[in-house]
């Protein structure tokens, strides 16, 4: 797979950069990971902007700046293992198999999952291992995890997912009751319980129970 020009890549890592992307290991791997494969069709000429765009199944790929920053509040270390729920393009699952030991990505929508594995298998990712489920529920026979990250909205941090976060794990996951304000959180399981970050406004597709019919 080609990437794109030495011009428009430092084009891309300057914008993460200028929105408050400034973890190396994280712009690193962003810089591994091309964005072009995850964006498909009539939006594929758009894949180097700062924005998110359409996939398939009424989802969306997130833009960059939010994957970076996103990434960077998961402060995920090589011995970890990461749980996804959303798995959407694969993008950010991609991105953090350069970070992680290993990451789950459950998701849905079965169309999405198979698309994802197969760029997934094209770009050599072995540490993904991507699910279809019902991502609410997170993925019980693989916890806990040291860090999960959630990529849609729900409207409080789901218990089932905080019961699958490891003691001094972290989980990233955007809260909010409507489509237009949600904020995204970090939460940390401590000793002493739950210790929350609010990090900035975002908007995501909601978080959804059950599967999801691909059309």
């Amino acid at each position: 797979m080609t990437g794109p020009d030495p011009e428009t890549k430092m084009q891309f890592l300057f914008a993460l950069r200028s929105r408050g992307v400034t973890d190396a290991q994280v712009l690193d791997a962003m810089e591994q990971i091309d964005r072009g494969p995850f964006v498909r069709g009539i939006f594929a000429d758009r894949a180097y902007e700062d924005t998110p765009l359409p996939i398939a199944c009424g989802q969306t790929i997130s833009q960059p700046s939010v994957v970076g920053l996103m990434t960077q509040a998961l402060q995920v270390s090589p011995r970890d293992t990461v749980l996804e729920v959303g798995t959407g393009s694969g993008y950010q699952a991609a991105i953090l198999s350069k970070l992680a030991r290993r990451v789950y990505t459950i998701d849905r929508h079965a169309r999405l999952v198979q698309e994802a594995r197969g760029l997934f298998e094209a770009l050599s990712l072995p540490n993904v291992t991507s699910l279809v489920g019902d991502g609410s529920h997170g993925l019980p026979d693989q916890a806990p995890f040291d860090r999960i990250i959630v990529t849609a909205a729900a409207e409080d941090p789901p218990g089932p997912l905080l019961a699958q976060l490891k003691p001094g794990g972290i989980m990233v996951v955007p809260v909010g009751q409507s489509d237009t304000v949600q904020t995204l959180i970090r939460v940390r399981k401590t000793e002493a319980g739950l210790e929350y970050d609010e990090l900035r406004p975002v908007r995501f597709v909601p978080l959804l129970e059950g599967l999801g019919k691909d059309t």
